[in-house]
This record gives C-alpha cells, sequence and structure tokens, in this order.
C-alpha cells in the first residue's frame, strides 16, 4: 500500500510515507511552524520515493484531540491532497498514536495516554493492545480535569504524553500503584500511526476527503467576545 500520514495536532509536526513495508519519516517540535512545514515535509517525501499524490492510495492524519490550529492545519491539507488525487481518509486519534508508539518502544501492553490541553486539563485515553499488535480504547476518551481522570482496570499501566509532563504528581496520586512508569516528553508522530492507519483501511474505518474532520473533545474551543 501507499499511505501519506501527516501529524500537526500538537507542538510537533511530522509526516510519514508508507511504501509497501517501507517506512520514511520526518519528525520535527516546532510550535507555530506547522502551516510552512508540513507541506514542504511531504513533498519531499513523495519526490524522494518518485511519487505524485495521484499515486497514493489512502492519506491518514492526527484527527486530534491537540491544538486548535494544529487539528485545523492537518485537516485542511489533508482534505486537499484527498480530493485532487481521490483518495480515502483515515482520521487517526492523537492519544492512540501516543499509546501504539509506546508499545512499539517499551512494549507496553496497557497505556494511558495524555495530551495537556490547558486550562487545566488533560485530553485522556485508555488503550490495550490487541491481538494483532493494535493499541485499541478500552473506553471513550475525555477532556478533563487531571484529579478527575476515568480510572483504569487493575494492573500495571504506562503512561505517556504532554499531559504526564505537566500533571503527573496529580496523576500518580490518583492512579497510585497502577503507574508502572510514565514518559512525559513524548509527542504523537506520523510514523507511530501507519499501523492504526493500515489498521483502520482493512477494517474500512476511513471517509471521504469532505468527512475528515478533527476531532476536539472540548466544546467550547474558541472564546469570543459579544
Amino acid at each position: 500500500m501507499k499511505l501519506l500520514v501527516i501529524d500537526t495536532a500538537t507542538e510537533a509536526c511530522s509526516c510519514a510515507l508508507y511504501l509497501d513495508g517501507e517506512i520514511q519519516d520526518r519528525y520535527v517540535i516546532a510550535p507555530r511552524q506547522h502551516t510552512s512545514l508540513i507541506l514542504p515535509m511531504a513533498d519531499e517525501l513523495l519526490a524522494e520515493a518518485g511519487l505524485k499524490p495521484t499515486q497514493l492510495e489512502g492519506i491518514a492524519f492526527g484527527c486530534g484531540p491537540g491544538s486548535f490550529t494544529g487539528l485545523r492545519i492537518a485537516c485542511g491539507v489533508v482534505q486537499g491532497i484527498a480530493f485532487a488525487a481521490d483518495i480515502p481518509v483515515a482520521p487517526i486519534s492523537s492519544l492512540a498514536a501516543l499509546a501504539q508508539a509506546t508499545y512499539t518502544k517499551y512494549g507496553a501492553v496497557k497505556v494511558l495516554a495524555a495530551i495537556d490541553a490547558r486550562m487545566h486539563e488533560v485530553y485522556w485515553g485508555r488503550y490495550k493492545i490487541d491481538d494483532k499488535d493494535i493499541m485499541r480504547c478500552e473506553s471513550k476518551e475525555i477532556v478533563c480535569a487531571p484529579n478527575d481522570i476515568s480510572l483504569p482496570s487493575e494492573g500495571q499501566w504506562y503512561g505517556v504524553g504532554t499531559g504526564w509532563a505537566t500533571y503527573a504528581e496529580n496523576l500518580k496520586a490518583k492512579l497510585g500503584k497502577m503507574v508502572q512508569d510514565y514518559q512525559g516528553k513524548t509527542y504523537p508522530q506520523a510514523s507511530a500511526m501507519i499501523p492504526l492507519a493500515l489498521a483502520a483501511f482493512q477494517e474500512g474505518k476511513i471517509v471521504s476527503a469532505e468527512d475528515a474532520l478533527p476531532v476536539y473533545l472540548r466544546n467550547k474551543v474558541v472564546q469570543t467576545r459579544s
């Protein structure tokens, strides 16, 4: 399969190309630079592989939760490419991407993914590995105060994401001995989304370009003055 994946949901900006089992990627921590970086990343990967967007069989993106601006950037880029190339889209959870990367890197089979949502809240999701080595959400992803997180089932869990960097003490106090370890300075990455994206395509969990939309979790993402 020829699959392009992009993510701009957090401070990290990344793009990955999956080409029949081979992966090439670009990744950089660059807050507020995603607009100028993501398309050149994609163009460079496609050029190196000798591919045109119309030769892609699909595209995937980190649909959130995450930064409002970052999610809109990813959504706009993906919709543009998908419309032009007439290819389907796989929206991938940013929290699931963190969990999948944690399994790949540390072998953790139970992961508590948390992204700092600002406003003294975290985006929160509980994930377990399945028999196909894909992280599956154990419960609905939520946004809440660190002290209000949904508790996992028994056992040892591995924490990951910027929510752990900001609110480690709160989360550990709430979870107690269930926390095996955690990595706080970790962001979603396009290359980690590839297994999730391939599974989405195999399972038919794909959408058209016009239905490739961000997932904010927080209802009020923009405050305006009346």
